[in-house]
């Protein structure tokens, strides 16, 4: 099927605004279509006595006659005479004869598509005419608003200049719509809108009333008013809001209709949302709830790392120091990870954010005072889960401490870079330095590690039975260690394992 914005990128007569203009179309015609009980079709000329289908639409409210997508489909010859009649027209132009569309009898309508006086195309009402038997009140009322939005376009009045494309739960014709006056009377109301209005606390008959006044006698004192609800109650323009009274919610949306003179009424969409608005609010809660738990594990945390270095303060032992100081490190490492957590709403953290502070502190932490060691990156880790999260945490860490301490030990300055690929589940991390390098001799090219190792078994344990992968150790090239770490992280792994499930 072709795509809207390609097509609309090979047609040289648009420009920019052009375009744009016909994407607002596309995104709120699907109004029209289901009060008109109608399939939509946007037709644009590709050459001279050509059209081809750049968009369609089908009815929400009724059966739609376009079972198989049309969209880049040329228009048949035999209509190239009537297109070219309507793209000259002024106003909307009914065919003059029927066409099959399948096994339905159809009566296509069309309404020339301006804008700044140029006729961009056209939009094509396919009305099949079973539908317009029998019809009662509702669906007249329905059909005729629909015709008059229909009417608008021609005139450059829809779509709206300030297009209704902000609301979170859009309201639907089926979900419930309401005709005003254009003084806000409620002419007519179908049953789903008046079911709306019941929740809400509303007692009195929608018909005959002022829109506004109702909404208003519903409101309670602390109830929520947003700026926006009394111009959409009173229908004078195209924004959507929200009516919250009595513990229940509806989206509503206005859309006014204008004729040749000006405004001369609208049409309000409304849509009950009070359950998403109660899942919405506990979700908030659980966010907030697992935010607050992550601060307090990172204080906790805080907490324990002051007491090691308090600890390691009152030892006399340089090596119990060392070992300690080793541990409030650890610690820290950990906490930091949770401050970035207590500040999402989920369990996935920035981790670019995360692991640059967290190595710029294990560098300061482990370097002399006259050392400067600077660390820079390629590559971006992305968003992490704090089940990978943690123990990456730890693994880098150690890593670049182990670097500081035994790489660039008697030296007053060196480099370590990290560099990053993911692909998927997939993660290559290299951590090279220019320091004096590995001796292989003595560590048999293995990691140098501090004191008694526990830091080269903190990086091969995590590495290897939490992530399924290598470490592997050995001289850079143009001197100093370099580092490459091949894992797979668990929680992208987790995932994928669903959506294999899922599928």
């Amino acid at each position: 099927m072709a795509d809207f914005t390609h097509f609309l990128t090979t047609r040289s007569n648009l420009d920019e605004s052009d375009r744009e203009w016909l994407h607002q179309l596309v995104a709120d015609w699907q109004v029209i279509a289901d009060l008109s009980f109608a399939d939509l079709l946007l037709i644009l000329p590709t050459e001279p006595g050509k059209y081809a289908v750049a968009e369609q639409c089908r009815p929400s409210t009724v059966m739609t006659l376009r079972i198989d997508d049309v969209v880049g489909n040329p228009v048949p010859a035999d209509m190239v005479e009537e297109l070219d009649t309507a793209m000259a027209s002024s106003g909307v132009l009914r065919s003059a004869r029927l066409r099959k569309v399948g096994r339905a009898t159809v009566c296509n309508v069309y309404a020339p598509v301006r804008h700044h006086g140029k006729t961009l195309g056209l939009v094509v009402r396919e009305t099949n005419m079973s539908t317009r038997e029998s019809n009662g009140r509702y669906e007249s009322e329905s059909i005729n608003a629909g015709k008059q939005l229909f009417e608008m376009i021609p005139r450059e009045q829809f779509p709206y200049s300030n297009p209704v494309m902000n609301q979170r739960h859009n309201a639907r014709v089926s979900d419930g719509f309401i005709l005003l006056t254009v003084d806000g009377i409620v002419r007519y109301s179908s049953p789903n809108a008046i079911s709306c209005f019941r929740r809400l606390g509303a007692r009195t008959t929608l018909q005959g009333q002022y829109l506004s006044e109702i909404g208003t006698q519903l409101l309670h004192h602390n109830d929520p008013v947003p700026e926006s609800l009394p111009l959409v109650l009173s229908g004078k323009a195209a924004v959507d809001s929200e009516l919250c009274a009595s513990r229940s919610a509806i989206s509503i949306r206005s859309l006014p209709i204008f004729d040749a003179e000006g405004r001369n009424g609208a049409v309000i969409l409304c849509r009950d949302v009070t359950e998403l608005r109660r899942r919405e609010k506990e979700i908030q809660t659980k966010d907030a709830t697992i935010s607050e738990i992550h601060h307090r594990v990172k204080n906790n945390l805080q907490a324990v790392s002051a007491l090691l270095r308090l600890q390691a303060r009152k030892t006399d032992s340089r090596e119990v120091k060392k070992e300690l100081e080793e541990a409030q490190r650890r610690v820290q490492t950990i906490a930091m990870v949770h401050e970035g957590l207590s500040q999402t709403a989920d369990e996935i953290v920035d981790y670019d954010k995360v692991i640059s502070n967290l190595l710029k502190m294990s560098i300061d932490l482990a370097s002399m005072k006259d050392q400067k060691i600077h660390i820079s990156y390629v590559g971006k880790f992305g968003m992490m889960p704090a089940q990978d999260a943690t123990p990456l945490s730890l693994v880098l860490t150690e890593l670049i401490t182990n670097a500081v301490e035994h790489g660039f030990e008697g030296c007053t300055e060196g480099h370590i870079t990290v560099s990053v690929g993911r692909g998927g589940n997939n993660l290559n991390v290299v951590v090279e330095d220019d320091g004096s390098g590995l001796d292989t001799e003595e560590n048999n090219g293995m990691a140098r590690s501090s004191g008694s190792g526990l830091g080269t078994q903190i990086i091969n344990t995590f590495v290897t039975n939490d992530f399924g992968g290598t470490v592997t150790w050995k001289p850079r090239r143009e001197g100093g260690t370099k580092v490459v770490l091949e894992m797979k992280l668990r929680a992208a792994q987790d995932e994928s394992a669903d959506s294999g499930m899922l599928s």
